[in-house]
């Protein structure tokens, strides 16, 4: 069988890319690469203060550069920022450069993943429901086009959906496998 591709996660905040991300690099003996985290890194700084300082369009500007420089990177499994698929840019680097993979979930869920997360600079506000909504009409058109799998999260643990990953990324490159 052909070697699998970069595997690129995206979904909205609280979907479990950096956890099913890790895992499935674990399960392939890959890198696992997570663009908010490599920012943070890169920057010495959290992403609520580069948000304050410089802004979403500073973050995102950001963003698109990191976003670029995973995507040269071989055999790896890339977790991205909720808000990556925003640029156009970003969404055909993405495209060309793997197997993209959209966590779906829902605003429900969302919401009890990021009850207590206060790393999140666009949901420091009350109505956090009224965000995520919003959000999700104008991101989840953006997802599901930039994705060629699309995996639900809901009420599953973050192992089940990795293997649900790995079968259907398996058959995208060897339809032929009889893999259930």
């Amino acid at each position: 069988m052909p070697a699998l591709p970069n595997l690129i996660l995206v979904g909205p905040m609280g979907a479990g890319k950096s956890t099913i991300g890790r895992l499935l690099a674990a399960d392939l003996s890959r890198d696992f690469l997570d663009s908010d985290h490599e920012i943070q890194s890169r920057c010495g700084a959290d992403i609520p203060w580069i948000f304050d300082v410089e802004g979403e369009a500073g973050f995102r500007d950001r963003e698109a550069q990191m976003i670029r420089e995973l995507a040269e990177r071989e055999q790896v499994v890339i977790a991205t920022g909720g808000g990556a698929v925003l640029r156009e840019e970003n969404r055909r680097v993405l495209r060309e450069s793997g197997t993209v993979i959209y966590l779906y979930t829902t605003v429900s869920q969302q919401l009890r993943r990021t009850a207590k997360d206060r790393n999140r600079p666009l949901l420091q506000r009350d109505d956090r429901r009224q965000v995520l909504e919003e959000m999700f009409v104008l991101r989840d058109p953006l997802y599901q086009a930039t994705s060629d799998i699309i995996v639900r999260t809901d009420r599953r643990g973050p192992r089940a959906v990795a293997g649900d990953i790995l079968r259907r990324v398996e058959r995208l490159v060897d339809p032929l496998q009889c893999k259930a």
